[in-house]
């Protein structure tokens, strides 16, 4: 039984499906902001989602309540919207989610099959993890495959990462068998930082899909933000002479070029970050 819940099926030409999930995949916010950004700028139109029922522990993910005009009350639940636009020549399929709880095969399975019958040519999986570089400096990007073609552009890595994963490992695990090429991008968001949107790790991110994928993708908006975002991070700062000096060690260490990609450690230390955030959250929500 399909979990997919179709609004409309879309005549699509050549489409690359582009995915980000919050949860732990998305330090800082970095690639559901990203993501965001694409959706609101290419003016996408929503086709599918799919249903939560299956995959979510609705006492960790849970349903919020708003109030309508005329105040009625609407109960939202955890989404994963699949969204139709175009970039040049070519059409694109955002998927905006939330990491599941449940059933990760299964949800995965679900997007491949709607990469299927779109006749995708690609899945781009976006995603950040919180790092030791500084928040001054450009974040910095990495992009892995294991599909061959990818491995002999520029810029693209073969995928050697070991430890903990997120539903973006899985759903890059699955999608060869169903022969579909995949590319991972990650960024690096500095760990120090209070929790909410990183534009400095969304405006990299969506350079990489410029710069590595080919998408037309206007990033001055992003910037403009990123710049402003910047300058009232460093006043903050500058309050702070111990976090002042720890940003500044972080800028002398990142001299030379540092590795964007997590290390299994890393992604243990950002896991227990996580959970410990998840843990205040639930705690806080009584």
């Amino acid at each position: 039984m399909s979990h997919v819940e179709w609004i409309f099926r879309p005549e699509v030409s050549r489409p690359i499906v582009v995915c980000a999930f919050a949860g732990w995949n998305d330090g800082g916010e970095g690639a559901t902001t990203a993501l965001r950004d694409l959706r609101d700028r290419w003016a996408a139109r929503r086709f599918a989602a799919i249903d939560p029922e299956e995959f979510y522990d609705f006492q960790v993910h849970r349903p919020t309540v708003r109030l309508q005009p005329g105040l009625t009350r609407r109960l939202e639940w955890p989404r994963n919207e699949l969204s139709l636009c175009r970039s040049g020549e070519r059409d694109v399929v955002l998927l905006l989610g939330t990491e599941p709880n449940l059933r990760w095969r299964t949800y995965a399975q679900e997007i491949l099959q709607v990469c299927v019958e779109l006749g995708a040519e690609l899945l781009v999986t976006l995603g950040a993890f919180l790092a030791d570089v500084p928040h001054t400096r450009p974040a910095p990007v990495s992009a892995s495959s294991t599909d061959p073609d990818w491995l002999t552009r520029p810029g693209v890595e073969p995928a050697r990462y070991e430890g903990p994963t997120g539903i973006v490992g899985v759903l890059h695990d699955a999608a060869p068998a169903v022969g579909l090429p995949s590319l991972s991008l990650w960024a690096a968001a500095p760990h120090y930082l209070p929790s909410g949107p990183n534009p400095k790790v969304a405006l990299a991110l969506l350079e990489a899909l410029r710069d590595v994928v080919g998408l037309e993708v206007d990033t001055r908006d992003m910037a403009r933000i990123a710049e402003g975002w910047q300058r009232r991070v460093d006043e903050e700062i500058a309050e702070d002479p111990g976090l002042a000096d720890y940003v500044r060690q972080l800028e002398r260490e990142g001299t030379g070029e540092p590795s964007p990609m997590p290390t299994a450690d890393d992604l243990v230390e950002e896991l227990e970050r996580y959970l410990r955030e998840q843990g205040r959250d639930q705690g806080a929500g009584g």
